[in-house]
């Protein structure tokens, strides 16, 4: 059973503290810097939708409204089968001159979509982006600044949870959102990103593959063939879209699932991801599916703990415990004062690794993530 404990916690370990402190020490004894420029190559924005008739004529103006020369850049939306006033409202726009639209009456899927959106678009780079993120007027230029440099391929944006005014937050999937953002810092400081934030993300166009047809993510798999053919993929902290910072626990819950799930999906869909074809293979190792591991790495632990009768196991234990405890009070919409902070993250933890669980049953018993809005 020691040994049970000490590989699973070296397992958690090295997932949330080991990489994280690599990439660090490696930022630090082989930066490489992105030497951005003032470019303005043509761009197409690219964006395929579903049933968002509450929010796509605000996006389509975000879009439109971007600080950036207007006869350089221009607006591909497809519409995927939607049901509601979408195609309605994407028929006005087509008439606009930056505009196309390609209106789908059956759901063929995201993937899909993008494979057409691409086709219709003529700009040297694609930007990807979805409907309820606002773009910031002038994200689109910084992002454009790291393509100066010939040796990237990629740029990341960075999502930001919570309302511009009052700043981004810090609580529930806001707090491990800002340590996903600063691994990505990371990564890209010393080489490559191991996927893309799929709010707003830049490729050059002429390094795009068609994506498999279901894949759920586009945001990682794209990036990522971007690197096998040589290009960088970086991560840009100045280029920013806002969101939420809760959808509501269900849809929050949901949507994590199916990002785990991609995860699994990919290993079928890519399986020259493990392979020295892919460039940044121990990033995403790392980064994605050591992540994967966790939840059975936590399960062994406290089994392991339970099972061994001595002082040290005891005590882990015991933690163990009262981490739980805390993360089921802040389930519960319970506060209790300054333990509050320490009890949201224990549930963000939870919840991240009861989705990582989640998302392996699914993948073990063949259920397929469905892309919906």
């Amino acid at each position: 059973m020691r040994w049970v404990f000490w590989i699973a916690a070296a397992t958690i370990a090295y997932a949330y503290v080991g990489y994280p402190m690599w990439l660090w020490l490696r930022s630090r004894w082989s930066p490489r810097p992105v030497r951005r420029g003032a470019i303005e190559p043509t761009v197409s924005v690219v964006m395929v939708v579903r049933n968002e008739e509450e929010v796509l004529q605000r996006k389509l103006e975000n879009l439109l409204t971007l600080d950036y020369p207007a006869e350089k850049l221009e607006v591909v939306v497809v519409s995927d089968g939607s049901t509601d006033r979408t195609a309605a409202i994407l028929e006005r726009y087509a008439h606009h001159p930056k505009v196309q639209v390609l209106l789908k009456q059956l759901p063929e899927g995201k993937a899909a979509g993008l494979n057409d959106a691409i086709k219709m678009a003529t700009g040297e780079i694609a930007m990807f982006t979805d409907a309820r993120q606002n773009i910031e007027a002038g994200a689109l230029r910084l992002a454009i600044e790291n393509f100066a440099d010939s040796a990237v391929g990629c740029v990341s944006g960075e999502l930001m949870l919570g309302d511009p005014e009052s700043g981004e937050t810090e609580r529930g999937m806001g707090m491990y959102w800002l340590i996903e953002k600063k691994i990505r810092e990371l990564e890209s400081a010393s080489g490559s990103v191991a996927g893309a934030t799929g709010a707003i993300y830049c490729a050059r166009r002429e390094l795009l593959f068609p994506l498999p047809d279901g894949t759920i993510l586009d945001d990682v798999l794209l990036p990522m063939q971007i690197a096998s053919r040589g290009g960088r993929v970086v991560f840009d902290s100045r280029a920013r879209a806002w969101d939420a910072a809760n959808l509501g626990e269900s849809r929050e819950f949901g949507r994590k699932v199916r990002t785990l799930s991609g995860n699994y999906q990919l290993l079928q869909l890519a399986p020259w991801l493990l392979s020295s074809q892919n460039p940044i293979r121990f990033e995403f190792i790392s980064h994605k599916l050591m992540r994967l591991a966790v939840p059975f790495a936590l399960l062994a632990v406290f089994v392991a703990s339970a099972f061994i009768a001595e002082p040290f196991y005891r005590a882990v234990l015991f933690t163990q415990i009262v981490f739980y405890a805390l993360s089921l009070t802040a389930l519960a919409g319970l506060r209790f004062g300054p333990l509050s902070r320490v009890a949201d993250v224990a549930r963000t933890f939870v919840v991240l690794n009861s989705a990582a669980m989640v998302a392996f049953v699914n993948f073990v018993t063949g259920r397929k993530a469905a892309w919906v809005r």
